[in-house]
Parts: C-alpha cells; sequence; structure tokens
C-alpha cells in the first residue's frame, strides 16, 4: 500500500504552536521578575502585554508567592509550565533592569534570545552595595525608625546597634540555607536578648520600643499590605498564602521574641517599665531623611534613585500625618499611599523607570508591621482585649494603604504596562 499523499497530520498540528523561543523569554523573565518582588497583578500584567507583543496568543497567567503557571496556545492545543519559584528579597534594581529588557524585547529591539541572556546577566549581577554599607544601613533604619515609634534617645542609642547586628546576622545567614528557615525566629531572639542586656548598661528605657525598631527590617508590614492589595484585586490565592506567610513570620519573630525576654530576664534580670522621652522636632526631620536613603540601600535601588526616594518617603509621611490629623489614624495611612503612589506615578512618566522604584520605599514607612507584633505581644500576655483591639487596627491600617494603592492606580493607571501594549 503507497503512503497517503500530504505531509502527515502531526506537521499541520505544529503551526499553531507558539514560538519556543518567545515562550522560554517569557517563562524567564517571570521567574526573575517574581524572584525580585513582583505582586501577582503587576506580575501577570507585565507577562500578558509582554507575550502579546511577541505574537504569543491564548496566553494565560497564574501566580502565587511559590509559583508561577503560564500557558500559551489555543485551548484544544494548549501547552501549560509551572515554575516553582522561592519568594526572594525585593530588589528594585534588578526589577528596573527586567522590566527594560521585557521593553526592548516586545519593542523588538532584543530578539528573545538576546533577551534570556540580558536576564542572565542581570540575575548575576552583584549589589550596588557592598556588605559594609548594608549592614550599617541596618543599623541606621532601626535608629531612625524608633524616631518614628516614639523612641527617644536611649532607645535609638540601644535600637542602633541592635539593627547592626541584625545586618550582620543576616550576611550570615545567607550562605547557610538551612539558617535562613529559621531566620526569623532566631535573629528575634538574639535582637530580644541583647537588648534586654543593654538596657541595663544604658539605663532605664522602653525595651519594647528598642526591640521592635531593631527587627523593624524583618516586620512583615509591606507582605501584608501586598496581600490585602491582592485580594481586592481578587487575585485571592497569591494574596490569601501571603497573608498567611505574614502571619507565620510574625508567629517566628513572637516566638523569638517571647523565649529571648525570658531568658534575658533570668540572666540580667528584668529592665523597668518606662516610657520614652519625647525627642525635639528636628529630630523627625533627621530619621525623615536618612530612614528612605537606608531603605535605598537594604533593597538595593539604584544611587541616582535618592532623591526620588528620600521626597516619596517624606511626601507619605507628610501625607500620612495629615490624613491622620483630619480623618484618624487608619485614614491616615490611606492618604499616605494614596500621595506615595501618585507621586510614583508621576515618577514612572517622567524617568521612564517603574513606579516601584519610589513606591516601595515610600510605602515602607507606612505599613503596619509593628502595629500588629504588638498586638501579637499583648495577646500573649493574656491582655486579649487590647491584643484584638491592636490588630483589628493593623488590618485596618492595611486595607487603608491598599485602598489608597489601588484608588490612585484608577487616577493614575501604571504608564510603563500601558505603554508596552501600546507599542
Amino acid at each position: 500500500m503507497s503512503a497517503p499523499n500530504g505531509p502527515p497530520p502531526f506537521v499541520e498540528r505544529r503551526r499553531d504552536e507558539p514560538d519556543p523561543a518567545a515562550v522560554a523569554f517569557v517563562l524567564q523573565l517571570a521567574r526573575a521578575l517574581h524572584t525580585y518582588g513582583y505582586s501577582a497583578g503587576r506580575l501577570e500584567d507585565v507577562l500578558g502585554v509582554t507575550s502579546e507583543r511577541m505574537g504569543l496568543t491564548f496566553h494565560q497567567f497564574f501566580s502565587t508567592p511559590t509559583s508561577v503557571m503560564a500557558s500559551f496556545g489555543a485551548q484544544a492545543r494548549q501547552r501549560t509550565f509551572m515554575i516553582r519559584v522561592a519568594p526572594g528579597d525585593v530588589n528594585l534594581g534588578k526589577l528596573a533592569e527586567l522590566e527594560r529588557v521585557s521593553l526592548d524585547v516586545a519593542r523588538g529591539t532584543l530578539s528573545p534570545a538576546e533577551g534570556m541572556a540580558e536576564i542572565e546577566r542581570v540575575v548575576a549581577a552583584p549589589s550596588p552595595y557592598g556588605p559594609l554599607l548594608t549592614t550599617l544601613s541596618y543599623g541606621v533604619v532601626s535608629g531612625a525608625s524608633c524616631q518614628f515609634l516614639g523612641g527617644g534617645a536611649r532607645e535609638i542609642l540601644v535600637a542602633t546597634p541592635l539593627g547592626l547586628g541584625l545586618g550582620v546576622f543576616s550576611l550570615y545567614a545567607q550562605p547557610h540555607p538551612r539558617l535562613g528557615r529559621v531566620f526569623e525566629p532566631l535573629a528575634s531572639f538574639l535582637v530580644s536578648l541583647t537588648a534586654i542586656a543593654l538596657a541595663h548598661l544604658v539605663g532605664p528605657l522602653s525595651v519594647l520600643v528598642a526591640t521592635i525598631s531593631g527587627l523593624i527590617v524583618l516586620m512583615p508590614g509591606l507582605t501584608v499590605t501586598t496581600a490585602m492589595s491582592e485580594l481586592a484585586e481578587r487575585h485571592l490565592a497569591s494574596g490569601t498564602a501571603r497573608l498567611s506567610g505574614a502571619f507565620f513570620t510574625f508567629l517566628g519573630i513572637l516566638f523569638g521574641v517571647a523565649i529571648g525576654n525570658t531568658l534575658g530576664a533570668r540572666w540580667f534580670g528584668a529592665p523597668p517599665a518606662v516610657d520614652p522621652t519625647h525627642l525635639p522636632r528636628w529630630a523627625s526631620f533627621v530619621a525623615l531623611a536618612v530612614a528612605p536613603a537606608c531603605f535605598m540601600v537594604i533593597l538595593r535601588a539604584e544611587p541616582r534613585e535618592l532623591p526620588w526616594i528620600v521626597a516619596a518617603g517624606a511626601l507619605g509621611v507628610v501625607g500620612g500625618r495629615v490624613g491622620a490629623h483630619t480623618l484618624g489614624a487608619e485614614l491616615g495611612a490611606f492618604a499616605g499611599s494614596f500621595a506615595v503612589a501618585l507621586a510614583s506615578a508621576g515618577y514612572e512618566r517622567l524617568r521612564q523607570r517603574p513606579a516601584a522604584v519610589v513606591l516601595v520605599p515610600g510605602i515602607l514607612l507606612l505599613v503596619p508591621g509593628s502595629v500588629g507584633f504588638r498586638s501579637l505581644l499583648y495577646i500573649i500576655d493574656r491582655n486579649a482585649v487590647v491584643g484584638l483591639q491592636t490588630a483589628f487596627s493593623m488590618i485596618m491600617t492595611a486595607v487603608a494603604l491598599a485602598a489608597g494603592l489601588l484608588i490612585a492606580g484608577v487616577v493614575a493607571p501604571e504608564a510603563r504596562v500601558r505603554g508596552i501594549a501600546r507599542l
């Protein structure tokens, strides 16, 4: 019997398959953007419009804090990929570079293969800041945050070395993955134990304020705010998972602090409970200038962004205080986040850089991480009523922050995502 005329059926099916090079680029871009801190909504939007401009039709994306799923092709011939990703630290410099690569590939300036090589270069690039400057930033931001939390001179004097110690311990834990799994409770234990020891050397102070300030970098307030935003945007799986992760981070920190306080009181004696003494008004302006600069280093934004980051942070704090004075403490967070989000949108249009570069450091000065930690402490101390009231205040603050970001997104939509779509 002779072979039938025409090509075999599988050849015809392959004509409708998406370009493998374009798919590989999008998947590598998804992994990199997810690793360096993109929320589910932003990630899916960027991947969607990038795929559209590269000719990948019938694309779908689904992001959670630990994975990304991507599908390409029509329903009957769809190919689905799953990328398992470990949540990483926010790296604003690399996020900006990755968005630039996605724009260049979408415009046709770079081929998908060249774009993948650029992504590898960005991922492998070292931090613009050395370990010494990063460690110093941990200490300075702890001292500045202590002022925001109402600490006095003695609390700042203790919180600063606590933050420095946390930075040193963070550097030590980076090459040790097993230590990283218990980093939060172990670091919290060391910080709280050291805070009690230093309280006996420095003199009467609020150990609670100093401890929270020393741990401020670990507080998952930004994670809570991002989770609330994702839930509001109906990214329910990602928002729920992210909120659960933040809750267990709080529990880990609380466990470490509880153990450190108990052993510290036994070894050094229980320090007297005193209220912090208030500093002059000029101290707020100093803290307002140095805290965003330190967050710039910790989040590894590029040094040229320093004036914009400091301005956004100051605008957020001022907007939050004005809003709190007129609308109340929780709604004041809405005013602060709305102001920062509008400013970041203006920065994005003016500088052609991702809004997150100034948005994240500005929001960090408003997030309710310390409030959530206080609520859990009250509950552990069997002061359930105050603890629940404080927890409710944290939730309302997080909701207000998320609402400010969402409404600002309607007033001033993200220009870069829409810019890819219009190419």
